[in-house]
């Protein structure tokens, strides 16, 4: 799967991370949210550091990327959306 064909689902994936950038692509921050929450891994602390850039909260942003090992982000949202997808699609 691309992350352009995760974007077009019709439902949710399972996996938590995933469901939580597919939440975020629908513009429902809260369900994003709690997705990335529900998940201790490091891939889905990624995902929420992305959620709090969306959300401006850069400082919990910078908290949540250094739970994922990855380094802060100053990319475009979108792109940042795309390489996170693509990255974990890789992973799957």
């Amino acid at each position: 799967m691309t992350p352009a064909e995760l974007r077009t689902l019709d439902q949710p994936p399972a996996a938590a991370p995933l469901q939580a950038l597919w939440w975020a692509a629908r513009d429902d921050w809260d369900r994003a949210h709690e997705a990335a929450q529900s998940d201790p891994g490091q891939d889905a602390a990624w995902v929420h550091a992305y959620l709090h850039r969306v959300e401006g909260d850069l400082e919990n942003a910078r908290y949540w990327y250094g739970m994922a090992h990855q380094p802060v982000c100053a990319a475009a949202l979108g792109d940042e959306w795309d390489a996170i997808a693509g990255a974990l699609l890789r992973s799957a």
